[in-house]
């Protein structure tokens, strides 16, 4: 399982590396352009969807808080705030 979920992570951290670099040869132009069919799909994909929305399971929403954690605490170390529990 925790194999698994590594050969995961290091496909997934090569693909994004090659991203970025395409992201940096690309121009302004072919950038807005990109974001303007992803923009579009987006549209898309809420006109299909209407009001149905991702049901999140307990474990899902554990799972996003564990990730976020190390965020929140360095945004609440560089905000000066006293306690990571406190909300923006």
């Amino acid at each position: 399982m925790i194999a698994a979920v590594l050969v995961r992570f290091a496909y997934l951290a090569v693909s994004h590396a090659f991203v970025a670099l395409w992201l940096l040869r690309m121009s302004n132009r072919e950038k807005y352009v990109d974001i303007l069919a992803l923009r579009h799909q987006l549209v898309v994909l809420r006109r299909q969807l209407g009001d149905q929305r991702p049901r999140l399971r307990p474990e899902d929403r554990a799972l996003l808080a564990a990730l976020l954690m190390p965020w929140l605490a360095r945004r609440c170390a560089d905000s000066g705030c006293s306690s990571a529990r406190t909300r923006w």
